[in-house]
């Protein structure tokens, strides 16, 4: 294979060790393990230094990669790949390492970096990546609390549009304190729910008991705390976002695109777009490009290729 990056390094990362392969002009091949303990890290640095390596590889294994790119980033051009592309390059043989073969291909010029955002880009996709499974999480209690009231056989759902707005928490709230007045309750409601008094008293009209009464105050605990902490992380994010300021408010221009979902577009593809040499490298990478799959003429049934989250 034709050389094009004369001094190179291949990464074989694992949990707790991560194998090296350097190899160059002037560079006799060796291969040597190093932990993952930050402390050796620094040492596969100086490592690769000495040995006078301008380009590093390395697989993106999990969150493995994470702490070694960290280290190497500002030091050397780090080349993250896809996996499944290295193992498609044909010609591999069987005894040949995997750090060394890495080493290899990165020399050769067959290696596609992967997408890997500069670091305050990645601290923003931590936070709304963080609070995005965090509302995923105040759903599923919300969830939970509709079926214990289902279990009740209190029927609020079945009348009040959103068991959870105005109406409905006020309605929730009052059964929790053990007020069991159908007409009181019913008064609660707001606005256009409040032609829907007669409906509402057959609703709320179940068996409900102290287990009920346990399993939602658990549940509205939960949602509190995880409010608490969503409160927390969009503060944080619009910390973070004050460097992008202008993008926000391109971001904001388009249709149905308000301030927190601003904020996920940068965070997943950054703010310097000169990293997509075309909207369509941008598509494919956002894995929103149809695949296509045709041989003599026929076109066959073609999976959406799949994004690759860092």
């Amino acid at each position: 294979m034709e050389v094009i990056i004369d001094k190179g390094c291949g990464l074989d990362v694992h949990k707790d060790t991560v194998a090296s392969c350097v190899m160059g002009s002037g560079i006799k091949k060796e291969i040597r393990t190093f932990r993952t303990m930050t402390g050796d890290l620094y040492k596969l640095k100086e490592w690769l230094e000495e040995k006078g390596i301008t380009h590093v590889a390395m697989e993106s294994t999990g969150p493995y990669w994470k702490p070694v790119f960290n280290v190497l980033e500002n030091s050397f051009e780090v080349v993250l790949v896809n996996a499944r592309h290295i193992k498609n390059v044909p010609g591999r043989k069987t005894d040949v390492k995997d750090c060394e073969w890495i080493c290899r291909l990165l020399r050769s010029g067959l290696l596609t970096a992967s997408f890997v955002p500069p670091r305050p880009i990645r601290e923003l996709r931590d936070l709304t990546r963080y609070r995005r499974k965090l509302t995923q999480a105040i759903s599923s209690e919300k969830n939970r609390i509709q079926k214990v009231l289902e279990d009740a056989n209190v029927k609020l759902s079945s009348v009040v549009s959103d068991t959870f707005g105005v109406s409905g928490s006020r309605m929730i709230e009052a059964i929790m304190t053990g007020d069991f007045d159908l007409d009181s309750i019913a008064n609660l409601a707001v606005g256009r729910l409040k032609s829907k008094k007669d409906d509402l008293k057959k609703a709320l009209e179940g068996h409900f008991r102290d287990h009920h009464r346990f399993m939602i105050q658990a549940s509205l605990d939960h949602i509190e705390s995880l409010e608490k902490i969503i409160a927390q992380l969009d503060q944080e994010i619009s910390e973070k976002l004050k460097d992008y300021h202008r993008e926000v408010e391109l971001l904001q221009s388009i249709p149905g695109v308000k301030e927190q979902g601003a904020a996920l577009i940068i965070a997943e593809i950054g703010a310097d777009m000169d990293v997509f040499p075309t909207e369509g490298h941008l598509s494919s990478w956002a894995g929103m490009s149809p695949g296509n799959n045709e041989s003599a003429g026929k076109k066959k049934a073609a999976r959406r290729p799949t994004a690759i989250k860092i």
